[in-house]
Parts: structure tokens; sequence; C-alpha cells
């Protein structure tokens, strides 16, 4: 069992092992790994149990292709190793953190309804596709050109997609209603 369970992670594809890599250095932020063992590898491996199955020269590769890449920052200090993200590994490990984005669906409706609202300028029209599939993606319903609707608590990940696309306050707005005129068709299309 346990050559199978190796198997399947030396066949992990290498995107796999980079996007596990970039996502676990966003959500720590800098991480300082004590670096007296030379061992790098088995260093790493004990600050991320969850890696230990990847053969450790994958993930040694992975961190040098992400260095060369210019997606982290490796550098001694003493005794310790420091691995950061670049602004361009930060921006990187968002898309991962966007492309798995989801919201959690409570068992019970709170009987709001959750508006967002954009305005987002011509000069950012990309800004305003991307984010527009991703709420559809999402499961929001379009009420109006720019005014879209979903029944369930989704702040903090309308909050992180604002942060994503560079968004500010001004151009989008999340309203939470009790009442919306007409809503039968939205609360029979979500089921709520």
């Amino acid at each position: 069992m346990g050559i199978k369970k190796y198997k399947y992670y030396f066949k992990k594809p290498r995107s796999e092992i980079v996007k596990d890599i970039l996502y676990w250095l966003l959500t720590a932020g800098a991480v300082y790994i004590a670096a007296s063992n030379p061992s790098f590898v088995r260093n790493i491996l004990k600050a991320r149990k969850k890696w230990k199955n990847y053969p450790r020269k994958k993930i040694y590769d992975t961190f040098y292709r992400l260095k060369n890449q210019g997606l982290i920052e490796i550098f001694n200090d003493g005794s310790q190793i420091h691995i950061n993200l670049t602004d361009e590994g930060k921006r990187k490990a968002g898309y991962f953190q966007i492309n798995d984005l989801k919201i959690k669906k409570p068992k019970n409706w709170d009987k709001k309804w959750r508006i967002v609202i954009f305005d987002i300028a011509e000069l950012k029209k990309l800004h305003r596709e991307s984010f527009r599939g991703k709420i559809k993606e999402l499961g929001f319903r379009q009420l109006q050109k720019s005014v879209w609707v979903y029944p369930f608590d989704c702040r903090a990940e309308i909050e992180l997609l604002r942060e994503f696309f560079g968004l500010s306050k001004k151009d989008l707005r999340i309203i939470v209603a009790q009442n919306i005129e007409g809503d039968e068709e939205l609360k029979e299309n979500f089921k709520v």
C-alpha cells in the first residue's frame, strides 16, 4: 500500500506540487526554516507534513524552479532559511486561490439576499469580465446588468475577489437585503 501511495505522488503533476507550495506560502506568509541541518528538503518537510509523501527530489526541484522563475525568494540568515513569496509569486498563488474559491452553503437560509453591484471602468474591462465570470461560476444570479444576487453569506469571498482584481469599494459594493420585490423566481432558482 505504501508503494501505491508513493507512486500516486510521484505521478502527481508538477503543477499540483507548485500549487500546493505557493498556496501554503501564501497562507503562511514568510517562512523561516531552521537550517542547522544541511538537508533543506527534510527541514521543509518538517515544516509542512502534508508534503511528506511527495518525493523529496520533486519538492527540492520545485522550490528551486520557483526561485528561478522569480516566484519565491530563498536566502540564508545565520542558522535559518527564509522563504518568501515575491509579488509575482503572490499574484500566481492568488490565481490558485481564486480558482478554488467556493461559497459554503448553510443548512438553513437566513432569508437575506446578498446583492453585489459593480461599476468597473472601461479601462479595467478585463477585470470586469473576469469578475463577472467568477461570480457566475460561484452561482450568483443576474438581477440587472451589473447587479448580482446570492442568498448566502459571501462577504469574505467577494472581498477576496475585490482585492484580487484591484477594485475599490466604489467599484464594487455588497448589499444585504431582507426583501427583493418579485423574488419568487430567485427563491426557486436557489431552492431556498
